[in-house]
């Protein structure tokens, strides 16, 4: 096989109550990567659609990752990436991770797959640190294995796929307003207090727990952020509205998606997610914002071939 093309699908990282720990992945929207391999060796970026982004590829997130591939396995292997971005920059997306992903997804296989997804995960890491400076998993984890993904530690990276007993269906709002995962980051504090401890692991437990057992009303709960969200709340216009329009529609749950500006909502059915996505956008427009509107269920398979 020479040339391949994969779906690598969008990501929501956080779930409220899990900064860097929680993410899940979306069956749309997302990124499709064209990988071909090629005579002459080192990474290409031959075709980039859909968004600005710079055709080095050690400033790439698709290109850092398969060079830092290429050399763990000592390969002089050519590799030709085309990267076609089916999602908005800096829409907390996990934009970033989708090209990672794909382009790993895809050159592993061309290579015959010398590393299952899970093992692809720290490659797609380092192109996380590129471009935002730090190597986070909440959002490559998922855009990989699909499914919910617990990041139970960095050092070392340990990582657990949770079974999801409840039908859970995805609403995404993107309001047209770029926030930098980078500057998002810098904005929070470095220290919490002993109850703000308390809160979020007791919301974290609850989550995971809700989630294997398949009780709604304790995934409502435990979806509550009571570090990050104050924060980032304050560079998303109109963000407690359109939480507010959410939780009124029958959605279990809203927060932040990643670093923002898209809000997620989860609901029990995919007519309460419709429900929920409109009254989102309606609240949005009132703040005379344009957005972007996404259903989906949670996508267990990750990365797909086409």
């Amino acid at each position: 096989m020479k040339e391949i093309r994969v779906f690598a699908p969008a990501t929501v990282a956080n779930v409220a109550c899990g900064f860097d720990i929680f993410g899940f992945a979306l069956e749309r929207p997302g990124d499709l990567v064209v990988a071909r391999l090629v005579e002459k060796p080192g990474v290409t970026l031959t075709r980039i659609e859909g968004a600005a982004l710079p055709y080095d590829p050690e400033k790439n997130t698709a290109g850092v990752s398969v060079i830092r591939l290429l050399k763990h396995l000592g390969s002089k292997s050519g590799v030709e990436l085309e990267l076609h971005k089916q999602m908005p920059l800096g829409s907390g997306l996990g934009s970033s991770a989708a090209s990672a992903a794909g382009s790993l997804f895809a050159v592993n296989a061309l290579l015959g797959n010398p590393f299952s997804p899970i093992e692809l995960i720290p490659f797609a890491m380092e192109a996380e640190r590129m471009a935002c400076g730090a190597a986070h998993a909440d959002n490559v984890a998922p855009a990989l294995l699909g499914g919910f993904v617990l990041i139970r530690s960095y050092q070392p990276l340990d990582m657990i796929s949770i079974p999801i007993k409840a039908e859970l269906h995805c609403t995404i709002l993107h309001p047209r307003v770029e926030i930098k995962t980078e500057e998002a980051r810098k904005i929070l504090k470095k220290e919490i207090s002993l109850e703000q401890l308390v809160a979020q692991t007791g919301n974290a437990s609850g989550l995971i727990a809700g989630l294997m057992q398949g009780d709604l009303p304790l995934i409502s709960r435990s979806l509550q952020d009571v570090v990050v969200e104050p924060i980032r709340a304050t560079l998303i216009p109109g963000y407690y509205e359109m939480k507010e329009a959410a939780m009124k529609a029958g959605a279990l749950g809203c927060s932040i998606s990643g670093s923002g500006p898209s809000l997620f909502a989860l609901s029990a059915h995919p007519e309460q997610a419709h429900d929920v996505g409109q009254a989102m956008q309606a609240a949005c427009q009132k703040n005379d914002l344009e957005c972007d509107l996404y259903l989906s269920p949670i996508n267990q398979k990750g990365p797909v071939i086409l």
